[in-house]
């Protein structure tokens, strides 16, 4: 899959945008909490000027759906729809959760000579004492999901259930990235049952790692109008996805 991707992102701290042409990706990132709206499409305009294509050539958009702040998501969303709808452009939507653990991979696979990262525990501060978290596996340098997107309080028993029925043990070393480690790392590393190898480096996605994750065909592609942010404040237990 090589097509032209424009994707952009500002559900938590970092505004980014990225822009894939063939084989070579343009990248903006800032963490500017309070600045999205005025960043993201100055970005995205000196994505196009850098690459030297117009709006009109872009294939496809891919946009960070959520979960996270909730005025960030609405952003990213609604610029989304617009781009979409004005160039009548297919959609793809991806989770912050999921972009955060192929972060991770990206950052980390075998650097020191290590192995790469087997499972990633994506985890942004949800405020309110909550974090949103999900788990996921390394498959050939993609972040394969091996649950749902949820929210809850961080908890010693957290994991326990979904970690028990996944088979993951205390012999898997487990990788943290995500906001969520920086407020929570004592009670997330409790509740797994094993060593925990934190990515400080990973606190927040970037829109490049989306890229990937829709070259790997994680994403389906929607039109504009059926886009909707990801919330799942609503959530309060994990779920584990079917077949695994």
């Amino acid at each position: 899959m090589t097509e032209i991707l424009l994707a952009i992102d500002t559900a938590t701290e970092n505004c980014s945008a990225a822009l894939q042409v063939g084989d070579r990706v343009y990248q903006r990132v800032a963490e500017s909490p309070r600045e999205h709206s005025q960043r993201l499409l100055p970005f995205v305009q000196e994505l196009l000027s850098e690459a030297d294509i117009s709006l009109q050539q872009l294939q496809g958009l891919v946009v960070g759906s959520g979960p996270g702040s909730f005025t960030g998501v609405r952003i990213a969303i609604s610029i989304a729809q617009g781009l979409a709808f004005s160039q009548q452009l297919p959609v793809y939507p991806v989770n912050s959760l999921q972009t955060l653990a192929q972060h991770a991979i990206r950052s980390h696979s075998g650097k020191d000579g290590a192995a790469h990262p087997a499972i990633i525990l994506s985890s942004i501060d949800a405020r309110m004492a909550e974090i949103y978290y999900a788990l996921y596996e390394n498959i050939n340098g993609i972040a394969v999901p091996l649950t749902e997107p949820a929210v809850a309080k961080p908890g010693p028993e957290l994991f326990q259930q979904p970690l028990a029925q996944l088979q993951i043990d205390q012999d898997t070393v487990i990788a943290g990235a995500g906001t969520g480690w920086d407020s929570y790392h004592d009670l997330l590393a409790q509740s797994l049952p094993g060593p925990v190898n934190l990515h400080p480096d990973c606190r927040l996605p970037e829109a490049k790692d989306m890229l990937s994750l829709v070259q790997a065909k994680q994403v389906q592609a929607i039109s504009a109008s059926e886009l909707e942010p990801l919330y799942v404040r609503n959530e309060v237990t994990w779920k584990k996805l079917p077949g695994r």
